[in-house]
């Protein structure tokens, strides 16, 4: 019981320590190597070696099939070119698996020393992250000791000698367990992995543990398959694709085991190295005969996964919220991005609808922008509900900015769609007399271009575009006084078109002028961290001259305040004025 159980922790060593290897690549180059992927999605050459490169750095074929089903799902890269890369995640997998079989033995405690250290010294940042890259390969490399070390008593046991034996022969139950372990543990590479060991250990024998080696495979596409079913159909066929090309390999290799078999056991090789060249040799040939292949193989994905009709007419589902990269913090907060800024592309429609509304097109645009103002609820609690699962203490102190800067934006363009509502429910039965409508048309396209300029402040962060927005927000408030004066003076000339319309005029404007300010909010947030950046003892100057505009700009909105009112925002952070 003793020896299973060193066994078992053994494996779960093996598991954990690919897991942290995986995590830690990512927090450190998951930005890059999401570029790099995305970047070479064009031609297919260059799609099969960069899921090639991207699969051997983060050790997890499933991480590749994540990322490339994400791109095909958002339309950033075509099908075929997506199928090939997943063909070389394959090749990479094989390739680490040989790299980590080979006979390395001073270099685990090296790599755990250093890991340790770097990791407790700066835990947060890249080189903390690196450590945690260099503790994962050590333990990786001790768990395959310690399995051969644990499997030893096993190998003389009488029972389980038995039950593997009565697995040799069957080519199709042995992949089946295969491909079971390889989703346990969430790694065709530890599955191998284990394989190999056991079979160097003499515990299994050379075809059980090609069909294991084989159904490992298996199941890592069945698992990348599961992990997109969230995703609409443009990116589940990805997944199905790649499912497709491995159930392929078992085809194609089924009636050639027994010679494979008899000519491999004639190799000067050790057990455990033909079970790692079976591996490299399989996944290697089986992808390069199948490259060519990709185009009809997304055209068979295409009709065996049609887009659904909910699937082309709905955009209140979220596109971009991937599950998988919430234990990546800069791939989960990038996601949470684009989310928010389709939350802010519906805004922009909704606020093109209301210039309907107003012109008298009020039971169609009406319609549409009530339709808009559920999906902007929709995607507004799907971005809120995914950072709050986004685990805060992994953040940094810049991950952890940009985290309060999303929620700050999604609350205010939530309230944002809340105010177009209510001014479209107030303009239903109302008719405005032409120089309203010019008025207000004046003032919606000013404050259509501050919200463009405000999601573009957002999402670059540059201090100039920042200070632009501020002069265009001061610039709105002046033009919304001059209207609404000449609003009151037209209703002492007794010129209205109604009082019932004069009142929702004025109305009108202020929910315009709450909009903008909603709209400008992420100029404040860009300016406070320039002036943070500034921080430093020989940048006094630069430090100062940042303090002053900041002030200076403050004071001016102070000023254009009414008097006896004061805007809040309920979103923004203590000291940070968005009204």
């Amino acid at each position: 019981m003793l020896t299973l159980l060193h066994l078992l922790s053994a494996i779960a060593l093996l598991v954990w320590g690919t897991h942290i290897v995986r995590t830690g690549i990512l927090r450190v180059y998951g930005a890059q190597l999401r570029r790099l992927l995305s970047h070479s999605m064009r031609r297919t050459p260059l799609a099969f070696l960069a899921g090639i490169g991207v699969t051997a750095l983060v050790q997890s074929s499933n991480a590749t099939a994540l990322l490339a089903s994400a791109f095909v799902a958002e339309g950033l890269m075509a099908l075929a070119p997506a199928l090939a890369a997943m063909l070389g995640a394959d090749v990479g997998t094989a390739l680490m698996a040989r790299v980590l079989t080979l006979d390395l033995s001073w270099l685990p405690p090296l790599l755990l020393l250093c890991g340790v250290s770097l990791f407790l010294a700066q835990k947060q940042n890249p080189p903390g992250q690196l450590g945690r890259v260099a503790i994962g390969l050590g333990l990786i490399m001790l768990a395959l000791e310690l399995i051969v070390a644990a499997s030893e008593p096993i190998t003389h046991a009488q029972g389980l000698g038995l039950l593997f034996a009565s697995l040799t022969g069957d080519l199709l139950l042995a992949a089946v367990i295969g491909a079971l372990f390889a989703m346990l543990t969430y790694s065709s590479l530890a599955a191998v992995l284990l394989t190999a060991t056991l079979a160097g250990a003499g515990l299994i024998d050379l075809p059980l543990a090609i069909g294991l080696v084989i159904g490992a495979n298996i199941g890592s596409g069945v698992l990348a398959y599961l992990n997109s079913s969230l995703l609409v159909a443009a990116g589940r066929r990805v997944a199905l694709g790649n499912l497709l090309y491995k159930l392929l390999g078992l085809l194609l290799v089924l009636p050639l085991l027994d010679p494979l078999v008899a000519w491999m056991q004639k190799l000067p090789l050790s057990l455990q190295d033909q079970v790692i060249g079976f591996h490299l040799g399989y996944n290697s040939l089986r992808c390069v005969l199948l490259l060519p292949s990709v185009a009809p193989m997304a055209r068979l994905c295409t009709r065996l996964l049609p887009e659904r009709a909910t699937e082309k007419s709905s955009i209140a589902q979220p596109r971009y919220l991937d599950p998988n990269a919430l234990t990546t913090p800069i791939l989960a907060l990038a996601n949470a991005v684009r989310e928010t800024l389709r939350i802010g592309d519906l805004v922009e429609r909704m606020l093109g609808h209301l210039q309907g509304v107003l012109q008298g097109r009020r039971a169609e645009a009406g319609r549409e922008l009530r339709r808009l103002e559920e999906d902007l609820d929709a995607l507004y609690g799907a971005v809120k509900l995914y950072l709050a699962r986004l685990p805060r203490e992994a953040l940094d102190e810049a991950e952890d900015r940009r985290w309060a800067e999303i929620i700050e934006l999604a609350v205010n363009l939530r309230q944002a769609g809340y105010i177009l509502g209510k001014m479209q429910r107030r303009t239903e039965r109302q008719s405005f007399a032409r120089i309203d409508l010019e008025e207000l048309a004046e003032l919606h396209a000013e404050l259509l271009a501050n919200l463009r300029l405000g999601l573009s402040v957002f999402l670059s962060g540059d201090p100039r575009s920042a200070r632009q927005l501020l002069r265009q927000k001061r610039r709105f408030r002046a033009l919304e006084r001059r209207l609404a004066h000449a609003h009151v003076d037209r209703l002492h000339r007794q010129v209205l078109h109604s009082p019932e319309t004069g009142s929702t005029h004025l109305e009108l404007l202020e929910d315009m002028k709450r909009l903008n300010s909603l709209f400008c909010c992420s100029a404040y947030v860009v300016l406070e961290a320039e002036a943070q950046a500034a921080d430093h003892p020989d940048e006094k100057p630069e430090r100062d001259r940042l303090d002053g505009e900041l002030r200076r700009l403050l004071l001016d909105d102070a000023a254009n305040r009414p008097v006896g009112r004061v805007a809040v925002n309920p979103a923004a952070r203590p000291g940070t004025p968005c009204g």
